[in-house]
């Protein structure tokens, strides 16, 4: 903030009579804006009261500086200001990208009879966008007062201001119509082309008001209509929306249809704000949607060029168009009565039947003494179709549920920001997926480390030799070392790789969705010919229905099977601990070391922690992307943990054992 008085200011505006709107305007921002934006928002009321006094006292010199405005406000061009600030552009990502690359390095003069370039001169520090957000209401409309814009005189400016606006909502409803006919819209439903759609009838309601509005600014009194019926229309087109959503999550989704609904859904905001900037009934609400809508143009302005920002937003919908089949897996994860419960545990065991043997295929490759790309790519085939077989037989292996459970808490969590969902349903939530992880990892553990004992001891005695040597043993047991071994570290590897796997699965989910992949396959022309009819339609769909699974499973062990052959490359200690392959290693070596078990009790701990670890990296990556996906967060956390902890005090045996069936329950705040 230059330390220069409101006096010094108008002295500069004075001398400097040649300089424009923009030019103008920047001079005075740059003598408000604060040095330290997070606490001088104090300071700018200030500057502005002084400034309202300065020009208070020299009435001449505010009449001149508003006539200097005024001039060239009733011939500026708005309507890009209202149309392509905060709106999604329709060039998608790499031709945006490009063209914010290009506007970064050779920036194009501004043109200064345009609006929107005279609010990028004017808040032309990104830091604005912080100071202008916490400026209270009544502090902008001082300082519009100060300098005149709010005199009877300037009601020229008024009526050019509702006739560029007017015009911005005749062009936002022909583009909302306009998506009416994207191919995304018509995949997902068919039927808007034989009908009136709700977008089409919002852009002929809207270019009704628009010409009422019109002739009510001639003085036509009675040609005047409100807005409700536009607001109707605004909330069908909502609608609409909301179904394009749920459909998107059955017939698959990608990045330019999450792209367009999201630019649809903030036209039809923009939309709402101009209507409410337009509304004649109420001054005082009229004032404050003005308000921010000022302040959400300079702080989307901020952001016109940064490709961090377009990277994140085209990430987040990325994110959503992949997670959005997660959080439908996810259901399938949580238990939430004794049935299903029983069911998750009877999955879990077998998969840690399963595991048991593949940590023994395991043992043997890498006895082989192959090299090193050889060994990886035999144990990352042992691994993923070792997961894929697991898959197939409808077992579960406890830690692939957290990325798809995380999805399924992060849709719950945006419930509640939206107030349809409560803290008390989202304990009870946490409580059932807490309950569900503990029974498959009881059910993986419970029988991989006992089976691993049973075919080590078998081993030895039909063969006569241990599956371990005594060195293997010793290097099996120092792996699954938190401190000599770096288990935790690796167990952390092994979380991430998880929550990758369910990205994996989500994004090859949706692919099938996308793409009618049941469809396709049951009218393959080869498949056709080599396959009965009613084979080859189950193939279809378990194909379709499995194919993220399938894929999650299969790269899952591949990303396992090579962190090994990483860090060789790396020169680094690259490695995976996974807790059921931990437990299934410390029963091969409790095999050869029957009289000392109890000595092995504290590595059982140790596998114990490798599971903790590999839930909680994986989980908590997993529940970060959807939140961001979703754009929200876990509010009232203090409230969350208080409900958590009251349903586990009300209910303490629901902590790790259901109830014997769901019940509905009373939800508390």
């Amino acid at each position: 903030m230059s330390e220069t008085s409101a006096e010094a200011l108008l002295s500069r505006l004075e001398s400097h009579q040649d300089l424009d709107l923009a030019d103008t305007l920047r001079l005075i921002m740059d003598w408000l804006r604060p040095e330290d934006v997070s606490r001088g928002v104090a300071a700018v009321v200030n500057r502005i009261e002084q400034l309202g006094i300065a020009l208070d006292d020299h009435p001449a010199l505010r009449e001149r500086l508003r006539e200097r405005m005024a001039s060239e406000l009733e011939t500026a061009r708005h309507l890009t200001l209202y149309t392509e600030i905060g709106l999604f552009s329709r060039r998608g990502f790499l031709r945006e990208f490009a063209e914010r690359l290009y506007e970064r390095l050779n920036p194009r003069p501004l043109d200064h009879s345009n609006l929107k370039d005279v609010l990028a001169h004017v808040f032309h520090d990104p830091k604005d966008a912080q100071w202008v957000a916490a400026l209270p209401n009544d502090a902008w409309w001082r300082l519009l007062e100060g300098l005149g814009c709010l005199s009877s005189e300037s009601g020229r400016i008024t009526r050019r201001a509702r006739e560029e606006v007017l015009y911005a909502l005749e062009m936002l409803a022909v583009w909302v119509a306009a998506e009416e006919l994207e191919p995304e819209f018509l995949r997902l439903d068919p039927s808007i082309a034989k009908r009136h759609s709700a977008f089409v009838a919002l852009q002929r309601e809207l270019a009704g008001y628009v010409e009422a509005y019109r002739a009510w600014l001639s003085g036509d009194i009675e040609a005047f209509d409100d807005d409700k019926h536009v607001h109707v229309l605004i909330e069908q087109c909502r609608e609409q929306l909301a179904t394009f959503h749920k459909r998107a999550v059955t017939r698959g989704s990608s990045i330019s249809l999450t792209h367009l609904l999201e630019r649809l859904n903030q036209t039809l905001t923009r939309i709402t704000t101009l209507l409410d900037v337009l509304d004649p009934s109420d001054t005082t609400a009229r004032r404050r949607a003005a308000a921010g809508l000022f302040r959400e143009l300079v702080i989307r302005n901020a952001r016109r060029n940064s490709l961090r920002a377009l990277w994140q937003e085209n990430i987040k919908l990325l994110s959503r168009s992949v997670t959005q089949q997660a959080s439908e897996t996810g259901e399938h994860y949580i238990t939430t009565d004794r049935a299903e419960y029983l069911g998750m545990l009877k999955s879990g065991a077998g998969a840690g039947l399963i595991i048991a043997f593949m940590a023994l295929i395991k043992i043997h490759i890498e006895a082989l003494g192959l090299s090193a790309g050889w060994n990886t790519l035999w144990v990352s085939l042992n691994y993923g179709l070792g997961f894929v077989l697991i898959h197939i037989l409808h077992f579960t292996v406890a830690t692939k549920q957290p990325a798809m459970t995380a999805a399924r808490l992060a849709a719950a969590i945006e419930e509640t920001e939206k107030g349809t969902a409560s803290p008390g349903k989202l304990a009870d939530l946490l409580i059932q997926v807490g309950r569900s992880q503990f029974a498959a990892v009881l059910g993986n553990v419970g029988v991989a480390l006992p089976m691993a004992i049973l075919v080590g001891w078998l081993y030895a005695q039909l063969l006569g030799l241990p599956v371990l040597s005594p060195e293997k043993a010793g290097y099996q047991l120092d792996k699954l070392s938190p401190i000599s071994g770096l288990a935790l570290f690796h167990a952390a590897i092994a979380g991430v790789w998880l929550f990758v796997a369910g990205l994996i699965s989500g994004f090859f989910d949706n692919r099938s969705a996308y793409l009618n992949l049941p469809g396709r396959l049951h009218a393959h022309p080869l498949l056709g010919r080599i396959l009965p009819e009613r084979t080859r339609a189950r193939f279809a769909d378990y194909i379709g229905h499995n194919y993220g699974a399938l894929a999650g499973n299969f790269f899952f062990g591949v990303l396992l099977g090579t962190t090994g052959y990483l860090g060789y490359l790396l020169s680094l200690p690259l490695d995976i601990q996974h807790v059921a392959f931990g437990s299934a290693n410390l029963g091969y070596v409790a095999a050869t070391r029957l009289d000392a078990l109890l000595a092995l009790l504290p590595y059982f701990v140790f596998v114990l922690l490798i599971g903790a670890v590999n839930l909680w990296v994986s989980f908590s990556l997993a529940l970060y992307i959807a939140l961001r996906a979703r754009g929200t967060r876990i509010g009232a956390l203090d409230r969350l943990i208080k409900a958590y902890l009251r349903r586990i005090g009300e209910r303490p045996r629901e902590f790790l054992l259901p109830p014997a069936r769901q019940q509905a329950q009373q939800d508390k705040p």
